[in-house]
């Protein structure tokens, strides 16, 4: 399986640096005539072991010598670009979902990645690359929604997997476009697996359903996003499954999401949920020991500190 820093650097050349030109005296990662997996992974050998972290974190810094600039994965897109200025706003998922109609859907998606595009390429111009900048978008949010009092339930597409399934993947079509070669954006399916709340309890709670609950309840719409949908990015969620912590579960990670389903991008943690590993769950004793759970179980990317850490 390739490197986890073979696959975040892929994704960035699909999205970011399609429209590069070099001089062709330049080191073949700088070549865009090159297949961008050459290009990877000349540029992968060229880093330090120290680099290579350095990419595995949301705030990705730059490597000067390389000529890498400093990346943030984190964006938001749920029913609009977020937290990023201006942006035509749709009416929340639980809304969209309501009109039970998946061209429109894909519709709303393909303006979203427009306008992020757009916002991407000015920022691009004026040498910005923060926080809510990039083209990596952290939607849709395909949790069922079974209980009411679940806070972040509007997000969400409903309690039926069909439905959310087929809405996911044209949401994710919509924003990733159909391009061969390179990506428009990239979305992320979360929470990855079986969370739907509760709220107050997310960075403690254990899941414990029974098998087939998972595979016909909690598992199906995350199935079609990736098979049929084909979303490039998968987000693990807070919680334990079956006293795991999803984002430390070889049996989500690996077993089911890449050996089952053939997903081939990356995954990346919610915002603290490698250290929830040793900090709540009390799974293990370090953030150390949480960071080597969590690659090795397949979580390619951290959203925090914690891989600083190895």
């Amino acid at each position: 399986m390739p490197s986890i820093v073979y696959i975040l650097l892929l994704i960035c050349l699909l999205v970011v640096l399609p429209s590069c030109s070099q001089r062709v005296d330049q080191p073949p990662y700088r070549n865009p005539d090159l297949a961008v997996e050459q290009r990877v992974q000349d540029l992968v050998s060229r880093m330090t072991l120290e680099e290579k972290v350095s990419q595995m974190v949301n705030a990705a810094a730059a490597i000067p010598r390389l000529g890498v600039p400093q990346y943030n994965w984190w964006n938001e897109a749920l029913h609009g670009v977020a937290r990023s200025g201006l942006a035509t706003v749709f009416p929340q998922a639980i809304g969209l979902a309501a009109t039970f109609d998946p061209e429109m859907m894909r519709q709303v998606a393909e303006v979203i990645s427009t306008e992020a595009r757009a916002k991407f390429h000015e920022y691009q111009r004026r040498d910005e690359r923060r926080l809510y900048q990039g083209l990596t978008f952290w939607s849709p949010n395909i949790n069922l929604f079974r209980d009411p009092r679940w806070g972040r339930g509007m997000e969400t597409y409903g309690e039926d997997p069909f439905l959310t399934g087929r809405l996911a993947v044209s949401f994710i079509t919509g924003m990733q476009g159909e391009d061969p070669r390179y990506l428009k954006t990239v979305a992320t399916v979360k929470h990855f697996a079986v969370h739907s709340g509760p709220e107050t309890s997310r960075h403690t709670f254990n899941a414990v359903i029974s098998e087939r609950d998972l595979w016909e309840s909690y598992l199906p719409h995350f199935e079609t996003s990736i098979r049929e949908g084909k979303a490039y990015s998968v987000m693990c969620a807070y919680n334990r499954y079956q006293g795991e912590a999803c984002c430390g579960s070889p049996l989500l990670l690996t077993k089911i999401l890449r050996e089952k389903w053939g997903f081939n991008g990356y995954v990346v943690s919610d915002c603290g949920a490698i250290g929830n590993s040793y900090r709540t769950h009390k799974l293990v004793a370090t953030s150390a020991e949480a960071s080597s759970l969590g690659i090795q179980s397949g979580c390619d990317l951290c959203c925090g500190q914690e891989y600083h850490s190895l």
